[in-house]
């Protein structure tokens, strides 16, 4: 297998859903010649009429260039597209910007190698609009020497984050990502139904949305430093304070018709950690409660 400098002029994109044709399109206006594959050929339309070529087989689309981006859904997606056509393999750049989990990165990584392909793990922090730009940033890990061959043509879809050779490492990242993301987004979404519920549009809300969740990074670079001194004393806020507050958020969510579950669930975590003796120390002290999967593990000493 070749270990020389990639063609950093061509590229194939393996997968055109939104993000997938959006990586197409970022590389065709920088230049590139871009190949295209997915199972739903009509996907491609759009990008053939700009100059893309179709590959009628994805072996076609292996073999015309030496980087090949997956933009797929997880990796099981990568070995129902790839292993028919594993012999193609043989010294392709396999660059993964497929979701799954760092071991699921790992066992991908270690299966392209087996069939002779060198594999970057990637993890996009943009949606497709943000594809092409420089002011987001995508997680890559594996080989150095291999993202270094390929920086510049990840440059086209993002700005580049290189985490580390472990192949897991930009999974890992990405998925950290994700659990502040969904977590988040899911809350304020609760908000609002909680808001409509009382007849509050979203877009009267959404001020004072902006402003509590723009606040967040204010508490996150106060407690960083605590938590990683482990200082958790409830100076600032205490778990006791925390359970009342969430029980008063779960019975007016009840009160109005909306459904509690989510609520619910984070005020089950506050009172896990006050019945382990944490009512008066900072909630910080949940990462130790959640550490341990749910368990009745004793607390710690503190």
């Amino acid at each position: 297998m070749s270990t020389s400098a990639v063609n950093t002029l061509s590229v194939t994109v393996i997968g055109l859903g939104p993000m997938g044709q959006a990586m197409a399109g970022a590389y065709l206006d920088a230049g590139y010649r871009v190949t295209v594959w997915n199972r739903t050929a009509r996907r491609a339309d759009d990008l053939v009429a700009r100059g893309a070529v179709r590959a009628a087989t994805v072996e076609e689309a292996l073999t015309a260039n030496e980087v090949v981006v997956l933009s797929l859904t997880d990796y099981a997606a990568m070995y129902a597209i790839l292993e028919p056509a594993a012999a193609a393999l043989e010294g392709r750049v396999l660059v993964n910007l497929s979701s799954d989990t760092p071991e699921g990165a790992r066992e991908g990584a270690a299966w392209a190698e087996r069939h002779g392909a060198r594999h970057l793990t990637g993890g996009v922090m943009t949606p497709p609009s943000g594809i092409g730009s420089t002011e987001f940033d995508t997680y890559y890990s594996g080989p150095r020497d291999l993202f270094e061959e390929c920086e510049a043509t990840l440059k086209v879809i993002t700005g580049t984050d290189y985490r580390g050779e472990d192949p897991g490492l930009a999974a890992l990242y990405y998925q950290l990502q994700m659990d502040l993301f969904w977590n988040s987004l899911t809350a304020w979404l609760h908000t609002v139904a909680l808001a409509n519920a009382h007849s509050i549009g979203a877009s009267e809300i959404r001020p004072y949305a902006v402003q509590t969740l723009g606040g967040m990074g204010r508490f996150i670079d106060f407690y960083t430093p605590r938590i990683e001194s482990g200082q958790h004393g409830g100076d600032v806020e205490r778990i006791s304070m925390a359970v009342a507050s969430m029980d008063h958020v779960v019975h007016t969510a009840r009160d109005a018709g909306v459904d509690t579950a989510l609520p619910a669930a984070t005020l089950e975590a506050f009172r896990r950690a006050a019945a382990e003796g944490f009512e008066e120390d900072s909630l910080t002290r949940l990462i130790a409660v959640f550490g341990r999967g749910g368990t009745d593990a004793a607390a710690p000493a503190k």
